[in-house]
């Protein structure tokens, strides 16, 4: 069975909690009443016998049932059909939850995919600015779609947290570091990415709420709140850009730190190898079978020797003063 909630208003107070969902028609069929139900999980079935009470839109209750909507405002005759998703954190990676919304005259229905979305600070912020409760539907939609902006926003000045942290650690890390670094690097762009696809159809969303010409949300006194909604939308979806753009300099600054690694490693490799040359060359030319200067004598191999330690020493200084070792 699905998790079921249930509010009742009456003249902009809470009259009831919970009341049984039979009771749910009588309840929407008086005009000054203004009703929240909450389905979490529900059945096609279950849906469709909720919609036929309200005269919700076939096609709205198809995608309610159906994942991975975009976020967006479907206008219908006679109610309002809106798609969000709610955002968390767990085990370090990005959970969207997906809410769908049903906005009637006098109802609001919403509908999740799971009780991962945190309802019931929602309804803390209901309960928080009850004096605006006589706006009836137009209030109960500001105080969902707030918690949810909020929570994007919250979320988004996460993500960036991390990005300065993963900045810096290009310079104060272990510069060998790079598959932790490289992986970490992944998993904020993949997250980053979906918090975009989710914070930028929200622009549209609450945008059209305060500009589109219909009656269920055309409220003046509740328009500044809506107002403050789109506000916070724009600074998260600002933000993300700001992420995006800085994971792309992490991005540019690490393949560069790796090309100039790369080209201190070659420079050191070809230091050793001109080092290991010149002995190389002064033993295998007293390695020839022919007479040469101090053959058979003490004094060519002990000049023998010092010459490949003075060569060595020599080139050894002249590399290290390039800084090429």
């Amino acid at each position: 069975m699905p998790l079921v909630r249930t509010r009742l208003y009456r003249n902009g107070v809470l009259e009831r909690q919970d009341f049984p969902l039979e009771e749910l028609p009588g309840h929407v069929s008086d005009r000054g009443n203004v009703v929240w139900l909450d389905l979490c999980g529900p059945s096609a079935a279950e849906l469709t016998a909720v919609g036929s009470e309200l005269g919700l839109h076939e096609l709205a209750m198809e995608d309610a049932l159906s994942d991975r909507q975009r976020p967006k405002v479907d206008v219908y005759d006679n109610h309002l059909f809106i798609t969000v998703y709610g955002v968390h954190m767990e085990e370090g990676r990005l959970r969207p939850v997906e809410v769908n919304v049903f906005v009637t005259a006098n109802a609001l229905v919403t509908v999740r995919d799971s009780d991962a979305f945190d309802m019931e600070e929602v309804v803390r912020r209901w309960d928080t600015l009850s004096r605006l409760a006589g706006h009836g539907v137009t209030f109960l939609l500001h105080g969902l779609l707030d918690y949810v902006v909020d929570g994007q926003l919250d979320l988004v000045e996460e993500l960036d947290a991390r990005a300065e942290t993963l900045e810096e650690s290009l310079y104060d890390g272990d510069p060998g570091d790079g598959r932790r670094l490289q992986r970490t690097m992944f998993e904020l762009r993949q997250d980053t990415t979906r918090v975009r696809k989710i914070t930028m159809p929200m622009r549209e969303v609450i945008g059209t709420l305060l500009h589109r010409d219909q009656d269920i949300v055309a409220d003046p006194v509740m328009a500044p709140y809506y107002a403050d909604v789109y506000d916070h939308v724009l600074r998260a979806t600002e933000w993300v850009e700001g992420i995006r753009e800085m994971l792309a300099n992490v991005r540019e600054t690490r393949l560069a730190q790796q090309g100039f690694r790369l080209d201190e490693i070659m420079k050191r490799i070809t230091s050793w190898a001109a080092i290991i040359a010149v002995p190389t060359l002064i033993t295998g030319f007293y390695g020839q079978n022919v007479p040469v200067p101090g053959t058979g004598q003490s004094w060519g191999l002990w000049a023998s020797t010092i010459l490949v330690a003075l060569t060595s020493v020599a080139l050894y200084s002249v590399f290290k003063k390039n800084d090429w070792l």
